[in-house]
C-alpha cells in the first residue's frame, strides 16, 4: 500500500484539530519553521500542506503575520431524513442544511431538454438517446458558493407536467416537485467518492489555490424501485460535513 505523502498527513493532523476545535476560529497555526521541526519535513512539504488548508478554505493567510483558522461554519448534510415530508422549513434539503448552520441558502439554476447518454441512461434505467431534462445548479450559502449540481429527470415522467421545468412551479425540492404528480419516492442512493476539483469546478466554488479536493456524490431517487431523478453533486471537503445516519434491520 502506497504512503501517504507527508504533506497530505500534516494537512489531515491539522483539519481535525481545526475540526475538533482544538484549534478553534481565529486560532494561528503554527508557522512553516514549527512545522518542519515538529514533523521533520522540508519547507516545502510545510507549505504545501498549508496550502491544503487554505485550497479547502478551512484557514486565510495574512501577510506579515501568519496563517489563521477561518470562522466560516460547515454545513452538515445529514443523508438520513434529509427529504423527510414532515421536516419543518423549506421543502428544499439544501436551504434547510443552511438553515441549520444559521445562514441563508440560495441558489442559481439552468434547465434545458437533452437526450441521455449511457452513463445516465444506466443510472435511470432508460435507452440511451431517451429525452432528459438537464439542470444545473450553483448554490450559495450566505452568498458564498458552497456547492454544485447537475441532475437529470427522465421526460417520460415530468414531461407535459406542471413540474417539468424544475424551478418554474411552486414545489420545491425533487421530493415535493414529484409528489405534485402522484409519483411518490420511497428511496434515495447515494455514492460518495473523493477526488480532485475540476478547474471549472474549482472556478465555480471559488476555490483558492491547488490543490483543492472535493467530494463527488451520485446520487439517484427513486419511486417503488423506479429511478425518477438523478444528479451528480460537488462538495469543497473543507466547507461540508457529511453525515449518513443508517438504520440496522
Amino acid at each position: 500500500m502506497a504512503k501517504t505523502p507527508a504533506y497530505l498527513a500534516i494537512a489531515a493532523e491539522l483539519r481535525a484539530q481545526i475540526q475538533s476545535g482544538t484549534l478553534p476560529a481565529g486560532a494561528k497555526l503554527p508557522s512553516e519553521t514549527k512545522l518542519m521541526q515538529q514533523y521533520g519535513v522540508s519547507r516545502t512539504v510545510a507549505k504545501w500542506a498549508i496550502s491544503v488548508l487554505k485550497a479547502e478554505q478551512l484557514v486565510d493567510g495574512r501577510a506579515g503575520s501568519g496563517v489563521y483558522v477561518r470562522s466560516t461554519r460547515h454545513l452538515v448534510r445529514q443523508a438520513h431524513g434529509r427529504d423527510l415530508r414532515a421536516a419543518p422549513g423549506p421543502t428544499s434539503p439544501f436551504a434547510r442544511d443552511a438553515a441549520r448552520a444559521g445562514q441563508r441558502g440560495t441558489w442559481e439554476h439552468d434547465s434545458r431538454h437533452d437526450v441521455a447518454d449511457e452513463q445516465i441512461a444506466v443510472r435511470l434505467g432508460i435507452e440511451p438517446g431517451e429525452p432528459v431534462m438537464q439542470t444545473s445548479y450553483r448554490f450559495l450559502s450566505d452568498g458564498e458558493p458552497i456547492q454544485l449540481s447537475t441532475s437529470y429527470e427522465p421526460l417520460s415522467i415530468t414531461g407535459g407536467t406542471p413540474v417539468e421545468w424544475p424551478e418554474a412551479g411552486a414545489a420545491v425540492g425533487v421530493v415535493a416537485r414529484m409528489d405534485t404528480i402522484g409519483v411518490r419516492i420511497d428511496e434515495f442512493v447515494e455514492r460518495v467518492t473523493s477526488r480532485p476539483a475540476l478547474d471549472a469546478e474549482a472556478e465555480a466554488l471559488e476555490l483558492p489555490g491547488r490543490p483543492a479536493d472535493v467530494y463527488e456524490i451520485e446520487r439517484t431517487y427513486y419511486a417503488d424501485g423506479v429511478p425518477v431523478e438523478t444528479a451528480t453533486i460537488v462538495l469543497p471537503r473543507g466547507r461540508y460535513e457529511l453525515v449518513y445516519r443508517v438504520p440496522v434491520l
